[in-house]
This record gives structure tokens, sequence and C-alpha cells, in this order.
């Protein structure tokens, strides 16, 4: 498969691209390539409670917060969303990371689990900046090649993985919800169809 870089989205019409699918399916790699390929976009730092990995940096990969600073900035109203993953830990998107980029015309590319695009939605109900702005793309994985990825990647352990893929199975539930689908199969294929996606929505309209 293979697809042509689409055209730079218009400043006056800004995308925040948000990601979604089960751990292991690319799509914090995905969002990586977008941003690498120069084509208008830059990657949204989210936040987390979990520990940085091996060769992870604060600021790059997450902003890595202990649970007393989430706390102090969900008091603080600094999020557009957060919620609990894999029932330990906590994901969120500050608002400062998002809203002001795109006032400024800049588009955006983020990954997320799927509770948090839902809180997304929520939101761009009210706002139409981000409603204009919102596309949500699910990647599909099967479940055998999702887990051979999950063990490929070395970074859980048997535990960790069965935990993923439980919660993977409510997730996969959560795709019909999304604006685009890309059935998963190779990193090219995967990157091919999401510059496809951008080519199709390129000519929404611009927004006042």
């Amino acid at each position: 498969m293979s697809a042509r870089h689409p055209p730079r989205p218009d400043p006056r019409n800004p995308v925040l691209l948000v990601l979604a699918g089960p751990a292991g399916s690319g799509k914090s790699t995905l969002c990586d390539r977008l941003v690498e390929a120069d084509i208008g976009f830059k990657r949204v730092v989210t936040s987390t409670t979990r520990a940085p990995r091996q060769g992870e940096v604060n600021g790059v990969h997450y902003h890595f917060f202990t649970p007393e600073q989430f706390d102090a900035r969900i008091a603080a109203g600094e999020f557009l969303e957060w919620a609990w993953v894999h029932g330990e830990r906590r994901y969120g998107t500050l608002a400062a990371s998002v809203l002001g980029p795109l006032r400024q015309g800049q588009s955006l590319a983020m990954s997320v689990d799927v509770q948090g695009v839902e809180s997304l939605r929520r939101i761009a109900a009210g706002n139409p900046l981000l409603a204009r702005a919102l596309t949500t793309v699910f990647i599909m994985v099967d479940r055998e090649r999702l887990m051979a990825r999950m063990r490929e990647r070395g970074k859980d352990d048997e535990a960790e993985i069965a935990r993923r893929m439980a919660t993977a199975e409510a997730e996969l539930r959560e795709a019909p919800k999304f604006d685009f689908l890309i059935e998963s199969r190779t990193r090219d294929d995967d990157f091919a169809a999401l510059l496809d996606i951008l080519t199709r929505i390129a000519g929404r309209p611009a927004g006042p």
C-alpha cells in the first residue's frame, strides 16, 4: 500500500488528529512518524503517573508526574482529559498542550486510550474550536498479532501483557465510534493509510 503526502493543513483549519488503539497497536509510532514527515503536525505530549521506561525522556515521551503532582493539576483544572488506565495508572492531556496551539493554527497529533478519546468528544461538544479540529482514528489489530507485538517489544512481563490484553478486548469494542479505522498490517502500510485519511480530510471547510 502506498500514499502520497497529503497537503499541509490550512492554519485556518488546524487538525487535532487523535490516534487510539490497544497497547502494541503502534499508535505512538505513527504519531512520531507523522511529525518526522514534516507535513505540518506537532506531537501533543501527554501526561502519566507511571514511571519512565528505559530511554524515555520527561517532556519528550510523556510528562511524568507523581500521583501527588497529578492530583494537584487535576485540582487546578489543568487537564483537558484524564483517566485511570489498567486500573493503577493515570494518563491525561494538559489543556495548554492542545487549545493554545490550535488557536494559533498549529495542527497536532496525539495518541491516547479510548477513555481519553471519549472525554475529548464530550469536551468538543461544547468547544467549537475542538469540535472542528478533532479527528479520531482507531488502529485495529487482531488478537494474535497484538500479543505477538507486545512480546516483541520486550517491555512487559507476562502478567502485564495479560492485563493489557484484557484492556485491549474492551478497547476493540469501541472501534465503531471512531471517525476512521486502520486495519493494522505493517508499519509502512499503517502510515500510508494514515496519510490517505489526512488527504480525505484536507478539503474540510475552514472555520470562521
